[in-house]
């Protein structure tokens, strides 16, 4: 198994972090794939498969940790990316929310 568990929705309060910029003052951290939990139960394809898809956005995944449970918010993709390539760890920002 990729990761953890499937989920569909956020199930942590709402953090205020919208944009790249506002992300970018969380360190990013390498984070095993198989202790994430999903917020989104699909994937753009396209998203996936397009070169640039970091061209736009943060270069990291986010994820909030929250009650001990790591969730992977935005860079799906870029998680099913690295464990196409057999790795299991991710960089990702690390959001600590108590």
């Amino acid at each position: 198994m990729i990761f953890k568990a499937v989920g569909e929705g956020r199930p942590y309060p709402d953090h205020g972090l919208t944009t790249p910029a506002q992300w970018a003052d969380v360190p990013p951290r390498q984070v095993r794939l198989d202790v994430l939990v999903t917020t989104k139960r699909t994937l753009d394809l396209e998203a996936l498969l397009a070169e640039d898809s970091t061209f736009y956005g943060d270069l990291f995944a986010h994820v909030v940790e929250y009650k001990g449970i790591m969730y992977l918010e935005d860079g799906l993709h870029r998680a099913v990316r690295a464990a196409l390539h057999q790795r299991a760890l991710l960089h990702a920002r690390v959001l600590v929310l108590s």
